[in-house]
């Protein structure tokens, strides 16, 4: 029997400025399960640096697989949805999901990563008019598989999970009912995130991401003008390049990586951070992403009157991980050796897919985003001219959640120009 793993993602955006509410989050906050009479605290900054550790090691596998090619993923649903399918991994096979997914098993038990995804599901899905952000999980069961009731209740309680039985058999039909979920989850920006389902497939997982934020200083469409994007191989390609002057906003320049760090905020809690490497410098940078020099960045990061220059893009992009996990050490999962018996009593399951699939648009409004894994003063009219900022050639952005200090979507734009 196979077990196919879905995870699809999508990022569609209209580039707002963030808003910035207190970066502080507890060190510890007590997350517990339904049911469950002791508090395990969970050391979320601990949780967010091994989830910010992953989502560099993935990018690094994607840059490696992608050289010189836009690179657009959503580390929180890929992360999510393994750890969700961990829930049903016994003895190596789960050892390898969950060092793969940067979890250190000394300092971090399995209870408290579970409870740390079910605090994320739980604060990513807070109501705001600022902010539309969904996150949710969904498993696809053959109509005849007996799943353990621990897997049903651990999946429904830790990763609210919805449960759909679904006739395999008539794999066009299977198809359509997933995609059709994923796309309504994801307003109509993740399609077809499925291609193919074989009739041994017996069960789907999916995880899906929503965002859309504004800007809270938003681009004026009638300052857009067509310029020149330099891309790494010494071409050019003309593209809608937004503008902001005289802009305030948390600014940083690194001399030690020799790259501009720019936070643009949204009128929520959350933010894009974007980094400019110095011209050949796109490498180094790369290969310095770390939880440690992110936090040095945003450590560092101070007000500054800056002059922004942004292209307006949309990029996609559409992996099949199975190709790429097991760089990061999860290897038997995929094997005859995997061991799932923790959803259905027996060593019958193996993942064959793990899909996953993103968009992203930035624009002069604001951001969206969605994944489906399965962010001046004048004075008598003379102006003081502000830093001025250009990403007129390859950068990397990152859509940070303030409150659970999370990366939500991370990438690379080589080419604003290209699908």
């Amino acid at each position: 029997m196979s077990f196919l793993l879905a995870l699809g993602l999508l990022v569609a955006g209209l580039c707002p400025t963030v808003h910035g509410l207190p970066r502080g989050v507890p060190d510890r906050m007590n997350v517990t399960q339904e049911g469950q009479h002791k508090e395990t605290p969970v050391d979320l900054l601990r949780f967010a640096s091994s989830n910010t550790d992953f989502a560099f090691s993935l990018y690094r596998q994607l840059a490696l697989k992608n050289p010189d090619k836009n690179v657009v993923f959503s580390p929180m649903s890929i992360s999510m949805a393994l750890a969700f399918l961990s829930l049903g991994a016994r003895d190596t096979t789960l050892t390898e999901i969950l060092r793969g997914l940067k979890f250190n098993l000394t300092e971090t038990s399995e209870t408290e990563i579970h409870q740390g995804f079910q605090h994320l599901l739980h604060a990513l899905s807070q109501a705001s008019n600022l902010l539309q952000l969904s996150v949710g999980n969904a498993m696809f069961v053959r109509e005849n598989l007996q799943l353990l009731d621990k897997f049903r209740d651990d999946a429904k309680t830790l990763y609210a999970s919805e449960a759909f039985s679904t006739d395999f058999w008539d794999s066009e039909s299977a198809k359509k009912l997933i995609n059709d979920y994923v796309e309504k989850k994801t307003q109509g920006k993740i399609v077809d995130l499925i291609q193919s389902l074989d009739r041994s497939t017996v069960m789907v997982l999916v995880n899906y991401i929503f965002f859309r934020a504004q800007w809270m200083t938003p681009f004026n469409p009638y300052n857009t003008d067509e310029s020149k994007f330099y891309l790494s191989e010494g071409k050019s390609v003309e593209v809608p390049m937004m503008s902001l002057k005289d802009l305030s906003t948390p600014y940083f320049r690194d001399e030690e990586l020799s790259c501009t760090v720019v936070e643009l905020r949204y009128a929520s809690n959350d933010s894009m951070l974007l980094i400019l490497p110095d011209e050949g410098k796109m490498k180094e940078v790369e290969a310095a992403l770390l939880p440690e020099t992110l936090a040095r960045w945003r450590g560092s990061l101070q007000m500054r009157l800056i002059d922004l220059f942004l292209p307006r893009f949309s990029v996609s992009s559409n992996y099949h991980l199975e190709d790429v996990l097991p760089q990061l050490g999860v290897r038997q999962v995929f094997t005859a050796g995997a061991d799932l018996s923790g959803v259905t009593g027996t060593k019958n399951l193996v993942v064959t897919q793990v899909v996953h699939k993103t968009l992203i648009d930035v624009a002069e409004n604001g951001t969206e985003a969605a994944a489906a894994t399965g962010i001046g003063f004048s004075l008598l009219s003379l102006r003081f001219p502000g830093i001025r900022v250009e990403f007129n050639r390859p950068f990397l952005l990152a859509i940070l959640s303030e409150d659970t200090q999370s990366i939500l979507f991370f990438g690379k734009v080589a080419n604003p120009k290209e699908d």
